[in-house]
């Protein structure tokens, strides 16, 4: 529907390198993402690519032809030629309903909608809106039903902000993950537009700048400079108006080239309406005159519509009632036809005010009711008072007869009162200080003096707040046309780099599983507390991972004036001590420090190398980077090699992960020494040694919790197993009494849930690591836990056990759920890819061995956890031998106890695996084992999974 600027560039390099009929899909698709950001050009593409669609079979060819008409549309419709545009979308959906392409008819009745926005059939776009909603759903297409949805949201704001709130406000998360830019431009058009309607101001200029960055990136260039002037007057309402005044002309600058009459028309009533804020009278009636006269082939639109509401204020400013009231008259028509009651009801309050001007009180007076009316009906309290207002101000500038009842000595302070009333309704609404003055008068002119009094310190009162939130207002503007600015020069940056930033990404993609694999090892660098740790740490993962024949930290002395080699090593060998001074011009590490960015250096064999040091290789490519942690620098890590250009985009991006995380790692370990080195020297008074010794006892929880988690994946590791399983077997024998401890209860109809214990493996793991090494065997272990993750519940303990194997330890799970809870484990791990550093997807599978506790065989005693384990390892090894990719449950049943195998349970499989002799045997309920010639039934081992 939509495609950025990295999208259209990679159209035109492939049309550029394909001949004949290979160019007419890039061809057509560069056409349709040009059709606003250049429509003569999209022209232009659908021209050339008639007569290559001659050449495809006719249902294909049709179809094609049907796109183009889409895209001579949307450009009749851009120049306000809007039957001819409402032909070729017909003709177009025609097409793509007789073929059956709901994404080509969705795109049809996309346009026909906007259509008949600038038509003023808001009825007719609704429809087309819904028609093409279900379009995309039918056609799963994501993007297409986000911005379709948002911009029906969008509509329902204008006509009712609270149904719109309810019916939409739940349906959309701008803050998705993988959201396209166009979707989320629309979503956050729908949230600024819903905000402004609230009078949320403030917000909504960040939600429609965001809206109008993703606007321009996507090639909607229309929808940009409408949200352009939405800006503009959001910050007219903030009355930050040169702030508005720059929206509005950055609106016009993209408006005008275009020469589509309704954008400009759009920008320039916009702008007119705050000249008139500004008391430029003239000149807002210049520009008005203008938009109306642009906006005339449109006068069924929202836009004219607005128009006429702003000629309608401007005619009231300078005393023209006759002007106003026709203004408003034809505003009328326009809200009543676009059933939008912001337009209806401030129609008829301009009508009042204008007819009272004129002597006309009584159809001054239909008019305020009719406005006060329509308010209440659609619980419009802003609306509602401005209304009451109106009567109030009749009231008083006539004589006329009062309401019945009349609830207050005068006919305008019965309204007033009223409008007092509604008022105390909204919550966090401020009263104007205007509304207590009329108030106040109202009570003076019937001889109330002490109420008037009253009501005018309240007045003051309100003024005096009105004035703070005017002021807040200000501070606001100001700080959104801070970011404005802000906004405005990274644009310009990011669009001067989208060219370098398309690589980028393509880099980026290729190291999407490495930085995941960064991650596992940013977790074991950081939990190290010693340097020598951190640097072996690093050495490590540097040689893994980059082309680095010299590798070399250098920490900033003590004196902060020199950088001194802490760790150094250079084709396995040590190298010498070095001392730089941080001013030194030639070196490159101090440089790199002075300047706290990344140095990169290419050089050719046999370059002149003064800063070489003595004994160390001619190395060509030195990436240098800094160790920061926030504005601190610590020194300097650096990388070479003896290759000319070892280090690209995604080798550079591997080196800046592992140096912030050596930074923090020495961070902290500088603490951590720093820390004893207090407490060493404490001998200060008892309070003080008390908070010294919280200090090293948080450290050495800290030390704890990282002997208990295995670094690689972050799971929990066999010495954390050891120190907690026996009070989950305490809790789970909790309630059963001595009977079943002694056998002579059914275990199946004992009270509590199980323990189940799962052995995992992973099968044939020693061929990653042979094929593709040890890094690649690292991210399938990584991977292999996040699976385990999604199978396991937060409560049950996962356990890297040893290798690629792992321990389960799933609390509270019923026995007759652990078949299931075994097959999700052998699908997640042989349903998906697990994707290497390299890029290589692997397909690998494992085998599963479960037991439960309590298991209870014939002799009166309860087998122990760690024999329970033990059976479940005897599980595990008997899928390894029957085929691996399986499960195996054992546990004990009532007809086993009383055949009496359990108590020669474990020596039996241990034999038979030994000897080869045990089998799973397929769709069968029993585990077969020979001992010699003579087959003997050993074991119950219910539900075998079938092996794949």
């Amino acid at each position: 529907m939509f495609a950025v600027e990295q999208e259209l560039a990679q159209l035109e390099e492939e049309l550029s390198s394909q001949y004949g009929l290979a160019r007419l899909k890039p061809m057509l698709a560069l056409a349709w993402h040009l059709r606003q950001r250049d429509p003569a050009r999209a022209r232009t593409l659908s021209l050339d690519a008639a007569p290559l669609l001659a050449l495809l079979p006719e249902a294909e060819r049709r179809l094609e032809q049907a796109r183009c008409q889409l895209i001579d549309g949307e450009a009749a419709w851009l120049d306000g030629q809007l039957d001819a545009a409402r032909a070729l979308a017909d003709a177009a959906w025609e097409e793509f309903h007789r073929q059956d392409d709901s994404i080509g008819s969705a795109d049809a009745r996309w346009l026909r909608a906007w259509i008949e926005v600038d038509r003023g059939n808001a009825a007719a776009s609704d429809a087309e809106l819904a028609g093409a909603a279900h379009d995309v759903w039918r056609a799963g297409d994501r993007l297409r039903a986000d911005v379709i949805d948002a911009a029906a949201a969008l509509f329902a704001v204008f006509r009712n902000l609270h149904s719109a709130n309810e019916r939409w406000g739940k349906r959309f998360d701008p803050a998705e993950k993988g959201l396209h830019p166009a979707a989320a431009g629309w979503i956050n058009d729908y949230l600024g537009t819903a905000a402004f309607q609230a009078s949320d101001f403030g917000r909504a200029i960040g939600l429609l700048m965001n809206t109008f960055e993703a606007a321009l990136a996507t090639g909607q260039l229309r929808r940009a400079i409408n949200v352009a002037t939405n800006i503009g007057n959001a910050f007219t309402s903030l009355n930050a108006h040169h702030a508005a005044l720059e929206w509005m002309q950055r609106g016009l600058d993209l408006a005008r080239p275009t020469g589509w009459p309704m954008s400009i028309g759009l920008a320039l009533m916009q702008t007119a309406e705050t000249l008139r804020q500004l008391g430029q009278r003239e000149a807002a009636l210049e520009l008005l005159h203008e938009a109306l006269a642009t906006l005339a082939p449109m006068s069924g639109s929202r836009a004219y519509a607005i128009a006429l509401e702003y000629e309608g204020d401007l005619a009231l400013d300078g005393g023209d009632y006759p002007a106003a009231l026709a203004s408003f008259a034809r505003l009328e028509a326009r809200g009543e036809a676009l059933r939008q009651a912001d337009f209806q009801s401030g129609a008829r309050r301009g009508q009042a005010h204008a007819l009272s001007h004129m002597n006309r009180p009584h159809d001054a007076l239909d008019k305020a009711a009719a406005a006060l009316a329509l308010a209440r009906e659609h619980g419009d309290s802003y609306n509602q008072i401005a209304a009451l207002k109106v009567l109030a101000e009749i009231h008083a500038r006539h004589s006329l007869p009062g309401p019945a009842p009349l609830e207050a000595p005068s006919p305008a302070l019965h309204y007033l009162r009223q409008a007092m009333a509604v008022a105390a309704t909204i919550d966090g609404y401020t009263v104007p200080g205007d509304l207590y003055d009329a108030v106040a008068r109202e009570y003076a002119s019937v001889g109330d003096y002490p109420q008037a009094y009253d009501i005018a310190l309240r007045a003051g009162a309100a003024r005096d707040k009105t004035h703070s939130q005017e002021a807040t207002n200000r501070a606001v503007a100001m700080q959104v046309q801070y970011q404005t600015e802000r906004a405005k020069t990274e644009g310009e940056h990011h669009r001067q780099l989208a060219a370098a930033e398309a690589k980028r990404a393509e880099v980026l993609q290729q190291t999407s599983a490495t930085l995941e694999h960064l991650s596992a090892i940013g977790q074991e660098i950081t939990t190290h507390l010693d340097a020598a740790a951190v640097f072996r740490a690093l050495d490590r993962h540097v040689h893994g991972l980059l082309d680095a024949t010299h590798f070399s930290i250098f920490l900033i002395d003590a004196d902060g004036s020199s950088l001194s080699c802490a760790f150094g090593v250079e084709a396995g060998k040590a190298l010498p001590a070095t001392r730089y001074s941080l001013t030194d011009e030639h070196a490159n590490s101090a440089r790199c420090v002075r300047e706290r960015c990344e140095i990169l250096l290419g050089l050719n064999a046999g370059d002149d190398m003064p800063n070489l040091i003595p004994g160390t290789l001619p190395t060509l490519s030195l990436l240098f980077a800094p160790l920061l942690i926030g504005e601190r620098v610590l020194g300097v890590m650096t990388v070479q090699s003896l290759q000319a250009n070892a280090y690209r985009e995604r080798e550079r991006l591997i080196f800046r992960t592992l140096c912030a995380y050596g930074a923090i790692a020495l961070d902290n370990a500088g603490a951590y020494l720093q820390v004893a080195a207090t407490l060493k020297a404490l001998s200060a008074t008892q309070a003080q040694l008390l908070e010294k010794n919280l200090e090293l006892e948080q450290a050495y929880k800290a030390l704890e919790e990282v002997s208990l988690t295995d670094q690689l994946t972050g799971l929990r590791n066999r010495r954390f197993f050891l120190q907690h399983v026996d009070a989950d077997v305490v809790m789970s024998l909790r309630g059963y009494d001595d009977p079943l401890r002694n056998g002579t209860v059914e275990r199946e109809n004992a009270p509590g849930k199980d323990l189940v214990f799962f052995m995992v493996d992973l099968d044939h793991f020693k061929e990653v690591n042979d094929l593709h090494g040890h890094a690649a065997g690292d991210a399938v272990l990584v991977q292999m836990q996040e699976r385990l993750r999604e199978v396991f519940r937060e409560s049950d303990y996962l356990i890297r056990w040893g290798g690629e194997e792992f321990l389960v330890l799933a609390r509270a799970t019923h026995r007759d759920d652990a078949k299931v809870v075994a097959e999700r484990i052998r699908q997640a791990v042989a349903n998906r890819d697990f994707v290497l550093p390299d890029g290589t997807a692997v397909r690998k599978t494992c085998s599963i061995g479960f037991a439960c506790f309590p298991f209870v065989p014939e002799e009166p005693r309860l087998l122990s956890w760690s024999e329970v384990v033990e059976l479940a390892d005897q599980g595990l090894y008997l899928v390894k031998r029957s085929g691996r990719n399986a499960w195996a449950g054992i546990y004990s049943t009532p007809e086993t106890r009383h055949e009496g195998v359990f108590s020669r349970l474990i020596h039996h499989l241990e034999q038979a695996l030994t000897d080869g002799e045990a089998r799973l045997v397929s769709n069968a309920d029993e585990v077969q084992v020979t001992a010699g010639a003579k087959p003997r039934r050993l074991v119950l081992a219910t539900d075998k999974v079938t092996p794949r």
